[in-house]
Protein backbone atom coordinates (compact mmCIF):
# COMPACT_ATOMS: atom_id res chain seq x y z
CA UNK A 1 0.00 0.00 0.00
CA UNK A 2 1.24 3.38 -1.02
CA UNK A 3 2.04 6.18 1.19
CA UNK A 4 -0.90 8.80 -0.69
CA UNK A 5 -3.38 5.18 0.14
CA UNK A 6 -2.15 5.03 3.49
CA UNK A 7 -2.81 8.79 4.37
CA UNK A 8 -6.03 8.24 2.79
CA UNK A 9 -7.16 5.05 5.14
CA UNK A 10 -5.67 7.16 8.05
CA UNK A 11 -8.23 9.89 7.22
CA UNK A 12 -11.58 7.58 6.47
CA UNK A 13 -10.54 5.82 9.71
CA UNK A 14 -9.93 9.02 11.65
CA UNK A 15 -13.90 10.12 10.35
CA UNK A 16 -15.68 6.91 11.12
CA UNK A 17 -14.51 7.13 14.80
CA UNK A 18 -15.17 10.59 15.23
CA UNK A 19 -18.89 9.67 14.47
CA UNK A 20 -18.75 7.04 16.99
CA UNK A 21 -20.29 3.34 16.70
CA UNK A 22 -23.77 2.90 14.78
CA UNK A 23 -22.86 5.36 12.15
CA UNK A 24 -24.14 3.92 8.53
CA UNK A 25 -22.51 5.47 5.56
CA UNK A 26 -21.62 5.13 2.38
CA UNK A 27 -18.34 5.87 -0.30
CA UNK A 28 -19.77 9.12 -0.85
CA UNK A 29 -19.06 10.24 2.78
CA UNK A 30 -15.39 10.01 1.50
CA UNK A 31 -14.17 11.50 -1.53
CA UNK A 32 -13.51 14.70 -0.35
CA UNK A 33 -10.49 12.80 1.04
CA UNK A 34 -9.75 10.37 -2.19
CA UNK A 35 -11.42 9.12 -5.47
CA UNK A 36 -13.87 6.16 -5.46
CA UNK A 37 -11.52 3.35 -6.32
CA UNK A 38 -8.97 4.48 -3.52
CA UNK A 39 -12.02 5.12 -1.09
CA UNK A 40 -13.64 1.70 -1.99
CA UNK A 41 -10.34 -0.23 -1.61
CA UNK A 42 -9.86 1.33 1.92
CA UNK A 43 -13.36 0.80 3.09
CA UNK A 44 -12.73 -2.96 1.66
CA UNK A 45 -9.82 -3.08 3.93
CA UNK A 46 -11.29 -2.24 7.00
CA UNK A 47 -14.03 -4.33 6.53
CA UNK A 48 -11.76 -7.33 5.77
CA UNK A 49 -10.21 -6.47 9.16
CA UNK A 50 -13.32 -6.31 11.22
CA UNK A 51 -13.31 -2.92 12.24
CA UNK A 52 -16.80 -1.84 10.24
CA UNK A 53 -19.28 -3.83 8.69
CA UNK A 54 -20.58 -4.18 5.11
CA UNK A 55 -24.30 -4.91 5.06
CA UNK A 56 -25.73 -4.62 1.84
CA UNK A 57 -23.95 -3.14 -1.32
CA UNK A 58 -22.26 0.30 -0.79
CA UNK A 59 -23.39 0.01 2.88
CA UNK A 60 -21.24 -0.31 5.68
CA UNK A 61 -21.71 0.95 9.53
CA UNK A 62 -19.53 0.98 12.28
CA UNK A 63 -21.40 -1.43 14.66
CA UNK A 64 -22.16 -0.92 18.11
CA UNK A 65 -21.49 -3.74 20.30
CA UNK A 66 -23.67 -5.78 22.88
CA UNK A 67 -21.81 -6.80 25.59
CA UNK A 68 -24.34 -10.50 25.64
CA UNK A 69 -25.79 -9.57 22.43
CA UNK A 70 -22.69 -9.04 20.22
CA UNK A 71 -22.79 -6.56 16.93
CA UNK A 72 -26.10 -4.95 16.83
CA UNK A 73 -28.35 -4.41 13.32
CA UNK A 74 -28.25 -0.45 12.32
CA UNK A 75 -31.24 0.81 12.72
CA UNK A 76 -34.05 2.04 9.62
CA UNK A 77 -33.49 5.55 9.85
CA UNK A 78 -30.10 5.41 10.22
CA UNK A 79 -29.76 3.41 6.85
CA UNK A 80 -32.32 5.52 5.21
CA UNK A 81 -30.42 8.71 6.33
CA UNK A 82 -27.33 7.20 4.21
CA UNK A 83 -28.72 6.04 1.68
CA UNK A 84 -30.67 9.90 0.73
CA UNK A 85 -27.10 11.43 1.72
CA UNK A 86 -25.65 8.73 -1.18
CA UNK A 87 -27.88 8.77 -3.67
CA UNK A 88 -29.96 11.93 -3.15
CA UNK A 89 -32.95 10.03 -3.11
CA UNK A 90 -36.22 11.24 -1.98
CA UNK A 91 -38.21 8.33 0.14
CA UNK A 92 -41.58 7.95 1.63
CA UNK A 93 -42.66 5.75 4.47
CA UNK A 94 -45.54 3.98 3.51
CA UNK A 95 -47.81 0.69 4.41
CA UNK A 96 -47.27 -0.33 8.34
CA UNK A 97 -44.04 1.71 8.32
CA UNK A 98 -45.91 5.37 7.85
CA UNK A 99 -48.63 4.28 10.39
CA UNK A 100 -46.41 3.11 13.11
CA UNK A 101 -45.06 6.68 12.59
CA UNK A 102 -47.72 8.39 13.69
CA UNK A 103 -48.91 6.24 16.12
CA UNK A 104 -51.88 4.58 14.27
CA UNK A 105 -50.70 1.07 14.60
CA UNK A 106 -48.42 -1.13 17.08
CA UNK A 107 -47.24 -3.07 14.32
CA UNK A 108 -43.58 -3.34 14.07
CA UNK A 109 -43.03 -4.81 10.28
CA UNK A 110 -40.77 -7.07 9.44
CA UNK A 111 -40.05 -5.69 5.98
CA UNK A 112 -40.36 -1.41 5.92
CA UNK A 113 -41.25 0.41 2.87
CA UNK A 114 -40.51 3.04 1.39
CA UNK A 115 -41.74 4.84 -2.05
CA UNK A 116 -38.83 6.47 -4.22
CA UNK A 117 -37.94 8.41 -6.81
CA UNK A 118 -34.83 6.16 -7.30
CA UNK A 119 -34.63 2.35 -8.88
CA UNK A 120 -36.36 -0.01 -6.74
CA UNK A 121 -34.02 -2.24 -4.44
CA UNK A 122 -34.31 -4.57 -1.27
CA UNK A 123 -31.50 -4.22 1.48
CA UNK A 124 -31.62 -7.57 3.68
CA UNK A 125 -30.61 -7.21 7.91
CA UNK A 126 -31.03 -10.41 9.37
CA UNK A 127 -34.38 -11.28 9.05
CA UNK A 128 -35.56 -7.31 8.78
CA UNK A 129 -36.18 -6.48 5.07
CA UNK A 130 -36.03 -2.68 3.78
CA UNK A 131 -37.81 -2.69 0.56
CA UNK A 132 -37.12 0.37 -1.78
CA UNK A 133 -40.36 0.66 -3.99
CA UNK A 134 -40.13 3.14 -7.14
CA UNK A 135 -43.09 5.26 -7.55
CA UNK A 136 -45.15 7.59 -9.60
CA UNK A 137 -43.82 11.28 -9.57
CA UNK A 138 -47.23 12.34 -8.39
CA UNK A 139 -47.04 10.13 -5.28
CA UNK A 140 -43.42 11.77 -4.53
CA UNK A 141 -44.88 14.53 -4.69
CA UNK A 142 -45.50 14.75 -0.61
CA UNK A 143 -42.39 13.00 -0.02
CA UNK A 144 -40.66 14.27 3.34
CA UNK A 145 -43.77 15.79 3.99
CA UNK A 146 -45.97 14.85 6.81
CA UNK A 147 -49.01 15.06 4.68
CA UNK A 148 -46.94 12.40 2.35
CA UNK A 149 -46.90 9.92 5.36
CA UNK A 150 -50.49 10.33 6.01
CA UNK A 151 -51.57 9.97 2.77
CA UNK A 152 -49.76 6.66 3.22
CA UNK A 153 -51.00 5.10 6.59
CA UNK A 154 -54.39 6.23 5.93
CA UNK A 155 -54.16 4.32 2.26
CA UNK A 156 -52.71 0.90 3.91
CA UNK A 157 -55.41 1.12 6.89
CA UNK A 158 -58.13 1.30 4.53
CA UNK A 159 -61.16 3.26 4.01
CA UNK A 160 -63.00 1.24 6.74
CA UNK A 161 -60.78 1.14 9.40
CA UNK A 162 -60.21 5.12 9.36
CA UNK A 163 -62.83 5.78 11.68
CA UNK A 164 -63.09 9.06 14.32
CA UNK A 165 -60.74 7.47 16.80
CA UNK A 166 -57.96 7.64 13.78
CA UNK A 167 -58.87 11.08 12.95
CA UNK A 168 -59.21 12.04 16.98
CA UNK A 169 -55.49 10.32 16.91
CA UNK A 170 -54.09 12.50 14.41
CA UNK A 171 -55.36 15.85 15.53
CA UNK A 172 -53.66 15.25 18.47
CA UNK A 173 -50.79 14.33 16.74
CA UNK A 174 -49.90 16.79 14.33
CA UNK A 175 -49.08 20.67 14.73
CA UNK A 176 -51.01 23.46 13.49
CA UNK A 177 -48.14 23.53 10.70
CA UNK A 178 -48.74 20.14 9.55
CA UNK A 179 -52.15 20.36 9.62
CA UNK A 180 -51.72 23.69 7.26
CA UNK A 181 -49.78 21.07 5.16
CA UNK A 182 -52.28 18.09 4.91
CA UNK A 183 -54.98 20.97 3.50
CA UNK A 184 -51.91 22.18 0.68
CA UNK A 185 -51.50 18.30 -0.07
CA UNK A 186 -55.25 17.44 -0.50
CA UNK A 187 -54.66 17.24 -4.18
CA UNK A 188 -52.50 14.60 -4.08
CA UNK A 189 -54.41 12.56 -2.32
CA UNK A 190 -56.78 10.01 -3.09
CA UNK A 191 -60.67 11.53 -2.61
CA UNK A 192 -61.51 9.68 0.47
CA UNK A 193 -58.05 10.09 1.95
CA UNK A 194 -58.52 14.15 0.42
CA UNK A 195 -61.93 14.08 3.15
CA UNK A 196 -60.49 12.82 5.96
CA UNK A 197 -57.18 14.52 5.94
CA UNK A 198 -59.57 18.34 5.95
CA UNK A 199 -61.45 16.66 8.95
CA UNK A 200 -57.98 16.05 10.39
CA UNK A 201 -57.01 19.44 9.61
CA UNK A 202 -60.51 21.24 11.17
Amino acid sequence: MGKHAGSIESKILSRITKKGRGWVFTPADFLDLGNRAAVGQALSRNARAGIIRAFARGLYDYPRRHPRMGLLTPSTDDIVKALIGRDALRLQPSGAHAANILGLSDQVPVKTVFLTDGRSRTIRLGQRVILLKKTTLRRMATAGRVSGTTIQALSWLGRQNVDDKVVAILRRRLSRRDKHDLLSDVRYAPAWIGKVMKRIAE
